[in-house]
């Protein structure tokens, strides 16, 4: 998402909206892909994978929520500051 959203954005003429959805469907198809590879190797910790991803569920319903309710700039003005959070944090901490 970190790379495909602002992609679609800024050469696809996406807005914040289409673009974390697309993302978000790309994500689907990958993330299936890469569990039934790993999975295959027997790489995949289930038990974490669950854990994480089971609270992620309860941010992904409220994300759609208040989606409907932030416009798409404020959407991608919030992405921006939180890849250069990101980014600095990745630079500072090791």
């Amino acid at each position: 998402g970190v790379i495909i959203v602002p992609l679609l954005m800024a050469l696809l003429g996406f807005d914040a909206r289409a673009a974390t959805a697309t993302s978000l469907a790309a994500i689907a198809v990958i993330a299936v892909w890469g569990v039934a590879a790993f999975g295959a190797l027997g790489s995949v910790e289930w038990a974490y994978g669950l854990l994480v991803g089971i609270p992620a569920l309860l941010g992904v319903t409220i994300g759609v929520r208040l989606r409907a309710r932030i416009s798409a700039r404020l959407i991608a003005r919030v992405f921006a500051v939180i890849l250069v959070v990101a980014a600095i944090l990745l630079l500072v901490v090791r």
